[in-house]
């Protein structure tokens, strides 16, 4: 194969077509329903080898400090890009869904104990990602298995590749390192009073949280509901839950004050990209959701609630992963904002390159 650079590139040289089409097993004489089974699996590896460079861009940028804001439009391509790799391989699995159940058991027993849970690539995006294992189902270390398979260099290798990506940060760790550096009400992290400011911030927003709970617990009296006390229960945990989530152990956690005011604020001109790049982790988590959710009822369609090849339950195994959050805070944070009318007025509009009377 011709080097970059040295003569001409022919189409098959250039994506190594050649080798790449020797990989599907036809040398074991496996069948056509085998053979797209291959296919469409290879396929996913082949994206997940992209979603691991896409998001390791976005982290390595994100963990720079500070971070330069030519860099976040950058960051947010790369998450756009991985949310429509996601909602392509969730699409995917309809392709998967014209394998009957008996064309599926004709070959199932050649898998042996080969298994999805094996895919060291995703355990390795779920590492870049940030999954914790105590968020994973039963706390289970994804590690125990490759640890148990390391019987070979390429295994060993594989184990390697993965305790380096378990033990570095993760986009979950850049993208609140980033968040939590936001200026507040005009102040930065490194200002003479930035923890006054930002707990006055957050007071002032509690406050009105507090306000907007109390008269939704009065007119829920005043329409004659039910249970009018309960109701007002219900809106008082509303607001101690606000208060907890904002200042938990009591102190204000200056990332979710961070988050907060970039949500309340969405309309200034220096919070637009920081306000996209957050949107795009959402839809990303999102559309990851969305690709577990068919992955999930495309194994139910083709094999039922069978166990897994791999020992696990099977579908009511993949419908638990569809419930894995990275993002939390970011999902979170919409329960606790108050309408524009009732946020604490801006101070220091002009840090942002806005005013209220522009």
């Amino acid at each position: 194969m011709a080097e970059s650079g040295e003569g001409n590139w022919t189409y098959a040289d250039y994506l190594n077509l050649h080798p790449l089409l020797d990989l599907q097993g036809e040398d074991r004489g496996i069948n056509a329903d085998e053979m797209h089974f291959i296919i469409v699996h290879q396929t996913f590896e082949l994206w997940f080898k992209q979603v691991i460079r896409e998001l390791s861009e976005v982290r390595d940028i994100l963990s720079q400090v500070p971070v330069p804001e030519d860099q976040i439009p950058k960051a947010v391509d790369h998450l756009d890009r991985t949310t429509e790799i996601f909602r392509l391989m969730a699409n995917q699995w309809t392709v998967l869904e014209t394998l009957t159940p008996q064309g599926f058991l004709a070959f199932r027993d050649g898998l042996g104990t080969a298994s999805g849970f094996e895919s060291f690539q995703m355990r390795e995006f779920e590492f870049l990602l940030g999954l914790e294992n105590e968020d994973r189902i039963g706390g289970v270390d994804p590690m125990d298995s490759f640890r148990r398979m390391s019987d070979n260099e390429i295994n060993k290798a594989v184990l390697a590749r993965l305790e380096a990506a378990a033990g570095s940060p993760s986009l979950y760790d850049s993208v609140m390192g980033w968040i939590e550096r936001t200026p507040i009400m005009g102040s930065t992290p490194s200002g003479e009073d930035d923890a006054g400011v930002v707990n006055q911030y957050i007071s002032d927003h509690l406050a009105a949280h507090k306000a907007l709970c109390e008269e939704v617990a009065q007119k829920a009296s005043g329409w004659g509901a039910s249970d009018s006390s309960k109701a007002a229960e219900r809106m008082m945990a509303a607001h101690d839950g606000a208060v907890s989530f904002l200042m938990p152990g009591g102190d204000v956690d200056r990332a979710r004050a961070g988050l907060l005011f970039i949500e309340s604020y969405r309309e200034l001109p220096l919070l637009t990209w920081p306000r996209k790049l957050i949107d795009a982790l959402v839809e990303l988590e999102e559309s990851m959701v969305k690709w577990r959710h068919a992955h999930a009822r495309m194994v139910e369609r083709i094999m039922g609630r069978r166990i897994g090849t791999g020992g696990t339950s099977g579908v009511d195994y993949l419908d638990m992963t569809s419930r894995y959050r990275i993002f939390k805070d970011l999902w979170g944070i919409r329960t606790v904002l108050v309408k524009p009318q009732r946020r604490p007025a801006l101070q220091n509009a002009e840090f942002y390159g806005y005013s209220s009377d522009s």
